[in-house]
């Protein structure tokens, strides 16, 4: 169990790290920042995500002085590529039919901040996700819904039908969703 008497914030604007975190049974507050997403085409995928989990992080220190902070950044990559989130309903379905019968790895990088002892965790964890073989009307139905609109990759593991394009996965199931918790708690334990 992970106590303190500090209290501890997730920077995100993502529901679903909320709903993650809440997993844990810690009391938080969160709220959002925003940090320019460039990406250079030579950087590293786990640099990329731990490098954007860092400035959330400094972006979120203006806003809170004393507390925990989480911040975290996840990427879908295909083929060495990065694919963020979908523009519009087109680059969806652009996505969506490129991710189909193929293998991409997710990464999630985050920090951890303890402002009394002023020490930053920071790591990543990398997942691999088998797409099965998709049908075009089952990706415009899962687009009609909305769902893929404000994810890396233009799906979500844990959605109704963003589930069932999931043939297997090597990794971490929540790291996918966004939050690797594992690595989430075992950091808070050391911090705290």
């Amino acid at each position: 169990m992970i106590k303190t008497d500090l209290q501890i914030y997730l920077a995100s604007k993502s529901p679903r790290r909320r709903k993650l975190l809440k997993q844990l049974n810690i009391n938080f507050k969160s709220f959002s920042v925003d940090v320019n997403e460039n990406i250079s085409k030579a950087e590293r995928p786990a640099h990329i995500v731990k490098r954007l989990a860092n400035e959330k992080l400094l972006k979120a220190k203006e806003k809170v002085k004393n507390g925990i902070i989480i911040t975290a950044d996840t990427i879908v990559v295909l083929d060495g590529k990065v694919i963020g989130k979908p523009a519009n309903t087109k680059n969806a379905k652009t996505i969506l039919k490129k991710l189909s019968g193929r293998v991409h790895k997710v990464y999630t990088g985050f920090s951890v901040w303890n402002s009394d002892k002023n020490i930053i965790i920071a790591d990543y964890e990398k997942t691999i996700v088998e797409f099965r073989n998709l049908f075009d009307r089952e990706i415009d139905d899962y687009i009609c819904g909305g769902s893929p609109m404000d994810k890396a990759g233009a799906y979500g593991i844990q959605d109704d039908i963003g589930a069932v394009f999931i043939k297997k996965i090597n990794g971490c199931y929540y790291n996918v969703v966004g939050l690797p918790l594992t690595k989430i708690y075992q950091a808070l334990i050391k911090i705290v």
